[in-house]
């Protein structure tokens, strides 16, 4: 459902804005022809933006859930790698109060053109890790010129086949250079892509003066994929009231809705016997565990939704025939569906404890909520925003995130912060690829959004 009140609070910028309703959510690819050309490869700051991408893809920084959820931050010693590589970086393009703190947290900030102090500040963020569930250490890049569509066979043995991914079929119709991996790891741009076109946009402005603009704030966050990205996050440094995360996809799409988030840990107890005699005393907590999980409504799973429908998802599942365990996560779009998801998942549970003459315990923890309301009450940070796409010659388009970044999480915070596009594609995989086309539209998008607070 297109955002209502964000339009009210938006509708001059949103005039001429295409809407989810008018372009359909799978082939809005389809709209973004007349941007790629072969000629944004010669912009000024193209080069510099790729040396940035493929120096940082290959700074090993993969941080683990586990040791996220026990409360360890960052929950890697891997993610100092980068935070200590871009603190060097910030200081040496000249930021003021450059620091990377006890929790992983790098900061700078670049001061206000003369004249402008007084502009409203605005803080643009990444994250420095990547996923646990496939590896990130010894990533190899490999840049793949004037892509005119086929299969890309990686050294790996992993083959990008553009008639299974869209985008990458676009990107062979536009005869694009993208970015993999070998295909022995991820590649990264989840969200490196995004903490270049950061580095790129601030050395830009440094290096251009007579562009005008505010106090630009970066901070670079650790653990955002375990889903603790926020947990301690530095607000005492922000003089910003709202933010920009750099950690989206596919070219135009600016985001300002997503999941309801929750955690649901469910743990049974059974009861323990030999097993050559077990009849009728024992109850088994791993069947309770198992029948749990094939309870859960099929036709509601992340495989088996799309767009605005939520999901049950379970994520392990452990234990022994006295105690056994799982986790899962819920997602959906408004509280209401969130509440009936819990419901759910308290139903199942203890029906199937009672069906086995066992127990049940479930626990929800929220881990964060749909920023869409949060920004319809500051319109002015994303109708800035929907301008500097404008002026970047990109129409925006609004696909509910099918996930959550740094920025829900601040939004919920009272700081409203929208998520704008990387250029990065299939996160989360071996097959992960990104568009350099994509990402110098991401930095003109960043410049242009400089300008327009300015304005």
């Amino acid at each position: 459902m297109y955002n209502k009140a964000l339009e009210e609070g938006c509708q001059r910028s949103f005039s001429s804005v295409a809407r989810p309703e008018e372009i359909r959510y799978d082939r809005r690819m389809e709209i973004f022809e007349n941007y790629l050309s072969s000629d944004i490869f010669n912009t000024e700051y193209a080069p510099g933006l790729l040396e940035r991408f493929l120096r940082y893809v290959k700074t090993y920084s993969e941080s683990n859930s586990q040791k996220a959820d026990e409360g360890t931050m960052p929950s890697t010693e891997q993610e100092w790698n980068m935070a200590n590589l871009l603190n060097g970086e910030l200081k040496e393009l000249g930021l003021e109060d450059v620091t990377t703190d006890e929790n992983c947290y790098t900061y700078g900030r670049l001061p206000a053109t003369k004249g402008f102090e007084q502009v409203s500040p605005i803080c643009l963020m990444a994250h420095i890790d990547t996923v646990d569930e496939v590896t990130g250490k010894d990533v190899k890049p490999i840049v793949h010129k004037d892509y005119t569509g086929g299969k890309l066979e990686l050294p790996s043995g992993i083959v990008l086949d553009p008639e299974k991914d869209k985008h990458l079929a676009l990107a062979g119709e536009m005869h694009d250079t993208i970015i993999s991996s070998d295909g022995s790891t991820l590649l990264g741009a989840d969200d490196k892509a995004g903490v270049a076109e950061i580095m790129t946009t601030v050395a830009f402005l440094i290096k251009h003066p007579e562009i005008q603009h505010g106090t630009i704030e970066v901070m670079f966050s650790p653990d955002e994929e375990t889903g603790h990205g926020m947990d301690k996050v530095p607000l005492h440094l922000l003089k910003s009231k709202q933010c920009y995360t750099v950690d989206g996809g596919h070219v135009g799409e600016l985001e300002t809705e997503c999941f309801n988030a929750f955690k649901s840990d469910v743990t049974f107890y059974g009861k323990s016997k030999h097993t050559g005699d077990a009849r009728p005393d024992m109850v088994n907590a791993v069947n309770m565990a198992a029948a749990f999980v094939a309870g859960l409504p099929r036709h509601e799973m992340p495989e088996t939704t799309d767009g605005h429908q939520g999901f049950y998802a379970p994520m392990n599942i452990s234990g022994t025939i006295e105690k056994s365990a799982v986790s899962l996560i819920l997602r959906d779009f408004t509280m209401d569906g969130m509440e009936h998801r819990k419901l759910v998942v308290n139903t199942i549970a203890q029906t199937v404890a009672l069906t086995f003459g066992g127990k049940a315990e479930v626990i929800h923890t929220q881990q964060y909520l749909n920023m869409k309301d949060g920004l319809a009450k500051s319109p002015k940070v994303v109708e800035n925003l929907v301008s500097a796409y404008k002026a970047a010659n990109i129409t925006p388009v609004f696909p509910p995130i099918r996930g959550g970044t740094d920025g829900s999480r601040l939004t919920e915070m009272g700081i409203p912060t929208p998520n704008i596009f990387t250029g990065g594609h299939s996160y989360h995989s071996r097959y992960e690829w990104a568009s350099y086309t994509q990402m110098i539209q991401a930095t003109e998008v960043l410049i242009q959004l400089a300008k327009v607070w300015a304005a």
